[in-house]
């Protein structure tokens, strides 16, 4: 199977509205593995792993977020797949 991975930091009004929570229901929709953690500077920082065409579905989702958001940015960039099980929400570092 063709894994892909994507590490992305999301800004805007991502933090309080639920973006974590919507974000693991859509990752899990999707098949995907990995995580999402509120970031100290109020930015969503997202790992995402699986078949590329859900990872792309999963970018689309998060430069739109959940109702309530606001995103202003969406950096992506491709990392080394960490062979993930699941998808989970992390406590903020």
């Amino acid at each position: 199977m063709d894994v892909c991975a994507r590490r992305v930091l999301v800004s805007g009004v991502v933090q309080g509205v639920g973006f974590r929570y919507y974000t693991r229901l859509r990752a899990q929709e999707l098949g995907l593995a990995g995580w999402v953690q509120n970031l100290a500077d109020g930015r969503v920082e997202v790992w995402a792993e699986g078949p590329p065409a859900e990872v792309e579905q999963l970018l689309e989702w998060l430069h739109r977020g959940p109702p309530g958001a606001r995103v202003n940015g969406c950096e992506a960039r491709e990392v080394p797949a960490a062979g993930m099980e699941r998808f989970e929400v992390r406590r903020q570092e």
